[in-house]
């Protein structure tokens, strides 16, 4: 299929499948903005609310070059697609405006620490009162009850208390964080999709609801089923770039770096078998058969790498891929970045920013054909949207200088 093709029905009057959605954001840092981000994404009006001094995601390095005042790579990617509310929260002004907010808004998003909303007003509750079918969603380390509730709760934590690390990096090296904000970002996405299905709950009942997200369990969600065997105290070994149910299956070194391949099937040892020379070993039972390959993974992978040591990386991926096999080279974000078929699927787009210099922006992972999603807008500048948002709720400018004098806003 051609790109032309997949979008050949798509609209141009939406900014996306859930344009007219309004999104209350009080969040700070990753997971709680990603949730978000994914809604602004799929076209929700999103309105994030900051203290006016900002928060920690618009300072955190590294900036990107060529801007002329300093915005954040983390600003910029999660904040996209979303209007900026500079807002005290902790003060009775910032409560009342921030309620007035949350009756008009679908759906309200917070990441604080479990209790914090609460104590300024601002909880499942309070909102409830002005909005009851609001639907709400927490975003936390731990959750809104259990016994770590309290605990401050960070994304590398999450991964070492999930077990993550201790299976994360080579098997006779030390327990390796993700280098990304893994558990951040998949308890945004559990956030977002919660969302939605509480949205469709009330569509059809009229009842809102507060929706619990942790990061710690987000991650033991995605854990491909390791609880379970952790549970039954089936032995978890690092593994590398190994993996537990193929072999040979692993990274290999070629002339001029590294790629990433492997036999999943036992018809694709056949074929790898043929192509590395050593047909006799395709129908082989020490070989045949996953089970035995698994047995001498040692003899295999180091078959295959006297293979792909000969080669360069785009020989062997053509190579591999040419007799139907898998196979990938192991590359930077930088050569991702330069990929054609990165481009062309519009994972990079070029946006302008706050400051007007302009930027490549990672663009949405999911393709709507009918109702496609792109970045409309960069990360704004700290409380952009102030004035046009309170104007929104009626306030006069007489009003709005006043909060501004006071620092509510």
């Amino acid at each position: 299929m051609q790109k032309a093709d997949f979008y050949r029905e798509a609209r141009a009057d939406l900014p996306g499948p859930v344009a007219g959605l309004r999104v209350l954001e009080a969040t700070t840092t990753w997971a709680g903005p990603m949730c978000g981000c994914l809604l602004a994404d799929f076209g929700a009006d999103v309105i994030k609310v900051e203290h006016p001094a900002g928060e920690i995601a618009r300072r955190a390095p590294p900036l990107l070059p060529g801007s002329e005042t300093p915005v954040s790579f983390m600003h910029a990617t999660v904040n996209r697609n979303k209007r900026s509310l500079c807002l005290d929260l902790r003060r009775p002004e910032g409560r009342d405006l921030f309620l007035s907010l949350a009756e008009k808004a679908d759906v309200v998003v917070e990441n604080f620490r479990p209790g914090t909303m609460g104590d300024w007003g601002l909880g499942y509750a309070a909102v409830r009162e002005v909005r009851p079918d609001t639907v709400y969603v927490s975003i936390s380390g731990y959750g809104q009850f259990g016994a770590l509730q309290g605990r401050m709760g960070y994304d590398p934590l999450a991964q070492a208390m999930s077990g993550f690390l201790s299976l994360n990096g080579s098997p006779d090296g030390e327990p390796v964080k993700s280098p990304t904000f893994l558990a951040d970002d998949l308890a945004g996405v559990h956030g977002a999709l919660a969302a939605l299905a509480a949205l469709r709950h009330r569509d059809r009942t009229g009842e809102g609801q507060h929706i619990d997200v942790a990061l710690l369990d987000s991650l033991l969600f995605q854990s491909t089923g390791y609880l379970t065997l952790g549970a039954l105290d089936v032995p978890l070994p690092r593994l590398g770039n190994e993996f537990r149910i193929a072999a040979p299956a692993n990274s290999y070194r070629c002339r001029n770096g590294h790629i990433m391949a492997g036999v999943l099937l036992d018809s694709h040892w056949k074929r790898l078998a043929r192509l590395l020379g050593r047909p006799e070993l395709a129908d082989d039972p020490a070989y045949a058969t996953a089970p035995a390959r698994i047995q001498r993974r040692g003899e295999v992978d180091a078959l295959l790498e006297e293979w792909t040591a000969e080669h360069s990386v785009a020989e062997a991926v053509e190579a591999l891929t040419g007799a139907g096999l898998p196979a990938a080279p192991v590359r930077t974000y930088t050569e991702a970045a330069r990929d054609p078929a990165v481009l062309e699927r519009d994972m990079l787009q070029s946006t302008t920013q706050a400051d007007g210099s302009t930027a490549p922006i990672i663009g949405p992972a999911a393709k709507f054909s009918r109702t496609p999603t792109r970045v409309r807008t960069g990360a704004p500048a700290l409380g952009a949207h102030t004035d046009e948002i309170l104007s929104e709720l009626g306030l006069d400018e007489a009003e709005i200088r006043r909060l501004r004098q006071r620092g509510v806003i």
